[in-house]
């Protein structure tokens, strides 16, 4: 059978190839270092695990409504108000099976053939990809390592052509850890209200922000833009969930009903079980994600300091999220042992093979002579792996 034009151009996830290629070593007997995907090595917290037993016992098993129960739905609108004083009704939330689903949700209903989506580089693998599955065009726009992988205004106005529909945004970052302040988000928002296109905001790693950073919603820094904005969000990064599936996204009325309506067709509704996981994730005791934002934190400043201590090896300051974006052109062009490294993906692919640590290219997200790797790990894992990078350089 002859595929789908659509598929020709769409390209794996790298992250999960090189989370493959290590559990193919673990699964021959090699011990392997695993620092390429971005999911937290904790359990989900037991009150919000025996939400789930609750839900189960008590026949909560069923089909949903589409867009997921109510009381799930109210209760994110009510965070939101809560904690960023942006006023949704019930009905505006569209919960979904994770955040990379409620991302293709808003780029179905938004983006037309041919529509422009600017996605600043370095970016979440999945972004470009959901956007040609949409039949929208991602034109990517290079950041520096100097200006912290940020965006800028003039940048984003030089971007902007007749055919841009939207603006993509992740802060804190995935995959630089990087986070843009209230006022530069002010900058962005002033080119997106001049030039009139809309802001997809991927801000699934809002609640990890170290040190004295201050997060803020796209929607509020400036009057007028939650009109013009997306809010994508979920639990599984905050309340260490990434299996449960569960996202959502914040949206102008017609959108959500659109996202809604589009959902009832594709997958019906979001895991009944999870959901009811989810509300108690949101509503009940948050010391859970202290907790694991005060490990995240010391192994940020661990890792900080690795790869600072490497000759050649640089990385922007990580604000938030879990992940080191570090600059690893200085130790390209030469070889390892017998083998000759010539571009990131060789260095990413020789570290896993020769000291068993896995990484993710830079070219992945668009920044190639960079590797990411995520410190969602446990400090002995970090410890060893960082000691294995090392030897490896050397």
């Amino acid at each position: 059978m002859n595929l789908a034009q659509r598929m020709l151009a769409l390209e794996p996830s790298a992250t999960l190839a090189m989370s493959g290629k290590a559990k193919e070593m673990k699964a021959a007997g090699v011990t392997v270092y695993d620092l390429s995907l971005g999911e937290p090595d904790f359990n989900t917290p037991e009150h919000i695990c025996q939400a789930a037993f609750e839900a189960i016992k008590s026949g909560k098993t069923r089909y949903t409504p589409a867009a997921g129960i109510m009381p799930l739905r109210e209760a994110v609108a009510a965070a939101y108000k809560a904690k960023h004083g942006l006023e949704y009704k019930p009905t505006d939330v569209v919960v979904s099976n994770g955040a990379k689903h409620a991302l293709h949700n808003a780029f179905t209903v938004t983006v037309n053939p041919g529509d422009e989506v600017i996605i600043p580089a370095p970016y979440w693998v999945s972004y470009a990809e959901l956007v040609k599955l949409a039949g929208g065009v991602p034109v990517i726009v290079q950041t520096r390592q100097e200006d912290q992988f940020r965006l800028t205004a003039e940048l984003l106005r030089s971007s902007i052509t007749p055919k841009t529909k939207a603006l993509l945004l992740c802060s804190p970052s995935n995959p630089t850890g990087s986070m843009y302040t209230p006022e530069q988000l002010g900058q962005l928002a002033d080119v997106v209200l001049e030039k009139d296109i809309i802001v997809i905001a991927d801000e699934i790693y809002e609640n990890l922000v170290y040190g004295d950073n201050k997060f803020a919603s796209f929607a509020t820094v400036r009057p007028g833009l939650q009109d013009k904005t997306i809010l994508v969000n979920g639990v599984s990064k905050t309340y260490a969930m990434t299996g449960w599936r569960i996202g959502w996204t914040l949206a102008p009325s017609n959108i959500a009903k659109s996202m809604a309506a589009l959902q009832s067709q594709e997958t019906s509704n979001p895991c009944s079980v999870s959901q009811y996981a989810a509300l108690a994730a949101i509503q009940g005791d948050q010391s859970c994600v202290a907790t694991m934002l005060a490990e995240f934190s010391k192994r940020r400043d661990y890792v900080t300091s690795r790869i600072a201590a490497i000759d050649g090896m640089s990385c922007v300051e990580m604000s938030g999220a879990f992940y080191a974006f570090f600059n690893i052109q200085a130790h390209l062009g030469r070889k390892y042992g017998d083998k000759m490294v010539e571009t990131d993906s060789d260095w990413c692919l020789t570290l896993l093979e020769q000291q068993h640590v896995a990484t993710v290219m830079g070219s992945a997200f668009g920044a190639p002579g960079y590797a990411r790797a995520s410190f969602a790990a446990s400090m002995e894992t970090l410890k060893e792996a960082f000691d294995r990078i090392e030897a490896f350089v050397k």
